[in-house]
């Protein structure tokens, strides 16, 4: 009786044993689990760089030439010319747009239109005809409309303000209209007709762009824009009895310095 009282205490001894264990085993393991485990971490996707944008500009071009030529000062009753004032022109509204593409952090291109409003021009001549020296004063105003393909290199980016340079080539539109010429001390006058001429043009660009929001960037921008040619339709005289044939005025090698307040607006 006894033997078997010990064996039961011993049995029962062993499975309070090997339950306490398995409990305990449940409770660690979870722990144990718990200090292994990772929560999922969110990886935000990568920056988008490149894509398409639009722009606009408005400015004040600085425009300048190499001199008139005519070959009115080739007839032979002129015996020598000159100029009191070889001429030049007024500042004169810039407006512009078009669309380019960022192709990644450093380089971009865009296609560009512009419409260079109305500048004024004068300038005051001498002419010698052996026996009398007159003058010419001449009026005149000039537009264009430009396009240019265009290529830029951001420079880098510092404090949201980036540099840049570029260069474009195209064409120009130049047209001269409102051109007088009025003689003072004979008091006579001429006129040309309004005559428009296609151009090759280049420009240079340089800048800074500053980021206004994540689509937004406001552009500072000047430009040296090489125009072409301007040229009059055939100068008639305000009396057809003094008429001489002629090829009207040339304006030669039209350039301007300009400067731009621009807006460029990234469409991704």
């Amino acid at each position: 009786m006894f033997r078997f009282y010990t064996e039961v205490t011993r049995m029962f001894d062993f499975a309070r044993k090997a339950l306490f264990a398995a409990l305990l085993a449940g409770v660690a393991g979870p722990a144990i689990a718990a200090d292994y485990y990772e929560p999922p971490v969110d990886i935000p996707p990568p920056p988008v760089v490149g894509g398409w944008y639009i722009r606009g500009h408005i400015g004040m071009s600085n425009q300048h030439f190499d001199g008139l030529t005519s070959s009115l000062y080739l007839e032979p009753s002129i015996a020598a010319y000159g100029w009191h004032d070889s001429g030049g022109f007024s500042s004169a509204p810039i407006f512009g747009g078009g669309v380019g593409y960022q192709f990644n952090d450093y380089l971009r291109g865009d296609l560009t239109v512009e419409y260079r409003g109305k500048s004024d021009f004068e300038a005051l001549d001498w002419v010698d005809d052996g026996t009398v020296v007159t003058t010419n004063d001449f009026r005149a105003k000039k537009s264009e409309w430009l396009f240019l393909a265009n290529a830029y290199a951001d420079v880098g980016t510092f404090y949201g303000i980036t540099p840049y340079v570029g260069a474009g080539i195209g064409a120009s539109r130049n047209t001269i209209s409102n051109f007088r010429d009025i003689n003072i001390i004979t008091g006579g006058g001429a006129y040309a007709d309004e005559e428009t001429k296609w151009n090759f043009a280049w420009a240079l660009h340089t800048g800074i762009g500053i980021k206004a929001t994540d689509r937004m960037t406001i552009d500072l921008g000047y430009s040296f824009v090489s125009l072409g040619h301007g040229q009059t339709g055939v100068l008639q005289n305000d009396d057809p009895a003094f008429d001489i044939p002629n090829d009207g005025f040339k304006f030669n090698d039209l350039y301007s310095h300009d400067l731009k307040l621009g807006v460029r607006y990234s469409l991704n």
